[in-house]
């Protein structure tokens, strides 16, 4: 007999690294009916996959593309099989922004939680782990220890970098043509003020509220962050409350991307996507 898909409802969280994306998951995981984690490979999978139906594929004269759409939302009932028990899974991944339309397709209740920050912070963010592992090269930078604060944070901003790439991902999505699918969620707010943070965004997928404990947070993804090369990756305070610090780059190399918040301007907001 043929096991039917579990009816599940899926949303996205996406954005910059080191802007609160797996804080939010921690929070939400808090919830029984939530699944949420850090960023994994569906996101990947689901690329190869969209590829691999084009025509590139010397078969896909016999590809229709009803059956695209049910082999790309097979991969979500597959990867997330009877083992999760959660009404509501919230996928991770940085790549999920630029896939908005095509989400929107494949799950129309979906949302995409996209958090951000200041990028001259998230570059910090990134160095300051660097620094704190001297004895073990990251994989951010492919384990190799040489290079600048200088080329480390060319290398992150470019446009296929870890930074840039989101960053742009995050641009695309918000001046996409319907983009109400979309939320901005600021690391600020979400230190800061996270009971309103979280609030909004349970308003925004609709979703009942739940009593979140915002000074118990637990996540663990340590084996991952070492095999890595970076420990502290992916770890989260037992409380949330912001960090005051000074930043470790150098002025002008922090100059240089203070200026790159397009959704703090709400001239640039074309399409009122909420921004939290």
């Amino acid at each position: 007999m043929t096991q039917e898909p579990l009816q599940r409802r899926f949303h996205f969280i996406s954005g910059l690294p080191r802007s609160g994306s797996t804080l939010l998951s921690a929070i939400l995981s808090q919830n029984p009916r939530f699944h949420a984690s850090m960023s994994g490979p569906l996101a990947g999978m689901f690329d190869a996959m969209l590829s691999d139906l084009s025509d590139r594929n010397e078969y896909s004269v016999f590809i229709s593309n009803d059956q695209r759409r049910r082999i790309l939302r097979g991969l979500f009932d597959g990867y997330y099989g009877p083992e999760f028990t959660a009404d509501v899974i919230f996928d991770t991944n940085r790549l999920w922004c630029v896939r908005l339309e095509l989400l929107r397709q494949l799950f129309p209740q979906s949302k995409i939680i996209a958090c951000v920050r200041h990028v001259s912070w998230v570059i910090d963010s990134i160095e300051r782990l660097v620094r704190r592992n001297i004895f073990q090269p990251s994989g951010i930078f492919n384990y190799k220890p040489e290079g600048t604060v200088y080329s480390r944070a060319e290398g992150l901003a470019k446009g296929d970098g870890m930074v840039g790439f989101a960053h742009n991902a995050v641009k695309q999505a918000f001046y996409s043509q319907d983009p109400s699918n979309l939320m901005l969620l600021r690391f600020e707010t979400l230190t800061s003020e996270p009971a309103r943070a979280i609030a909004a965004v349970y308003a925004f997928i609709g979703e009942p509220a739940y009593n979140h404990d915002f000074k118990n947070i637990q996540y663990e993804a340590d084996e991952f962050d070492r095999r890595i090369g970076t420990p502290g990756l992916h770890t989260v305070r037992p409380q949330v409350e912001p960090i005051a610090r000074a930043s470790v780059l150098p002025p002008d190399l922090f100059r240089r991307y203070e200026h790159e918040a397009f959704w703090l301007d709400p001239a640039l907001n074309l399409h009122n996507v909420e921004v939290v």
